[in-house]
């Protein structure tokens, strides 16, 4: 498990996972306070502060997968501070992928760059930006999922008419074990896998 691939992987992807959640979680509680919800920054969760954010099971998961993916800690978000729930919702929930499918742009961006440069740079630097297209494509898209506790279940569930929620309800008590077989048995991969792989190759000019 610790061979030298495990340990490369480590060095350049631990700290582009801890990096991309925390801007994805950063994301949502700068969105549910610009919504009027002032939870999570009084929570201390308005931050850049990657151990504001980190979750445990999600560090193990990081490890075990060997640093391709992996989770934070939900920011809380309490609908009584918003003047539509329902709109609001969807936005604070959208934010955390919106800003991997950012970050992703951004690095697909200087990789293109840096391989028209073609002036010596080092062979990590491409390799650093693959990376972080990859993992961010990868986060975002799954967090799209529409399984609770996913970001995708909260955009579903407000798109939905108000008469079809108890039907989100009832999907919601078996969404976290749903989830938790996809991510055991890799088949999570096989709904997200396609779209991340056009994308990323994309962004990358391959």
């Amino acid at each position: 498990m610790f061979g030298e691939d495990f340990i490369s992987r480590a060095i350049i992807g631990f700290p582009i996972l801890i990096f991309s959640l925390t801007i994805h979680e950063c994301a949502h509680a700068w969105s549910a306070f610009k919504f009027g919800d002032p939870t999570a920054r009084n929570m201390g969760r308005l931050t850049l502060n990657p151990l504001a954010h980190l979750d445990m099971m999600g560090v193990i998961v990081m490890i075990m997968s060997g640093f391709r993916f992996g989770w934070a800690k939900p920011v809380p978000v309490n609908p009584a501070n918003l003047d539509n729930p329902r709109v609001a919702d969807i936005w604070i929930s959208a934010a955390g992928p919106l800003s991997n499918i950012a970050i992703a742009i951004v690095a697909g961006i200087c990789f293109r760059i840096a391989g028209a440069a073609m002036t010596g740079l080092p062979d990590g630097l491409f390799v650093l930006l693959q990376t972080a297209v990859w993992i961010n494509l990868t986060l975002a898209f799954f967090n799209l999922i529409p399984l609770f506790p996913l970001d995708g279940s909260h955009i579903l569930r407000n798109l939905l008419p108000p008469d079809l929620e108890h039907l989100m309800a009832r999907l919601d008590r078996i969404a976290p074990l749903i989830l938790l077989a996809m991510i055991i048995m890799g088949w999570f991969w096989v709904i997200i896998g396609p779209i991340v792989l056009t994308i990323g190759k994309l962004l990358l000019g391959y």
